[in-house]
């Protein structure tokens, strides 16, 4: 965790961090809020995500795609087949429909987004295998390499 950093995130965190997150979906401890339930007026659901340093979903898609606000800290994202990202407070990742990825914090840092799930009336998220330890603590070398 960078030194200048609160040690305690819940005192960074704009949103409620809301319920623990207790699925086979995500590595690590996650919370979540919902703030905005998907009805169909606007098709979008809307929550408030955050990730304890090392926590992270698995690979997923979005029939109707995906909106990441990034609210605080430092995390990865990473599409099939492309390079991973080094996502931060005010970064804006747009996820295009059906695109399989995954996205949580780095090894030293929690992570929190707005996440919006677009078009929902698409279809719900389909929840794919676990991003390993392996690859995910091959990532923390890299970035200091970089």
């Amino acid at each position: 965790m960078n030194k200048n950093e609160p040690k305690n995130i819940d005192s960074r965190i704009i949103f409620p961090k809301g319920q623990k997150i207790e699925n086979d979906y995500f590595i690590g401890t996650v919370w979540v809020e919902t703030l905005v339930s998907s009805d169909s007026i606007f098709n979008c659901a809307i929550s408030n995500v955050t990730f304890e340093p090392g926590a992270r979903n698995n690979w997923h898609k979005h029939p109707g795609g995906q909106i990441l606000l990034i609210t605080g800290g430092k995390g990865y994202y990473q599409e099939e087949g492309q390079p991973v990202h080094i996502i931060k407070e005010g970064d804006v990742v747009k996820i295009q429909p059906g695109v399989k990825h995954w996205h949580g914090a780095t090894q030293n840092s929690w992570l929190s987004h707005i996440a919006i799930t677009t078009n929902s009336q698409k279809g719900a998220v389909e929840w794919m295998e676990p991003v390993s330890d392996e690859y995910y603590l091959q990532l923390m070398v890299e970035e200091k390499y970089a």
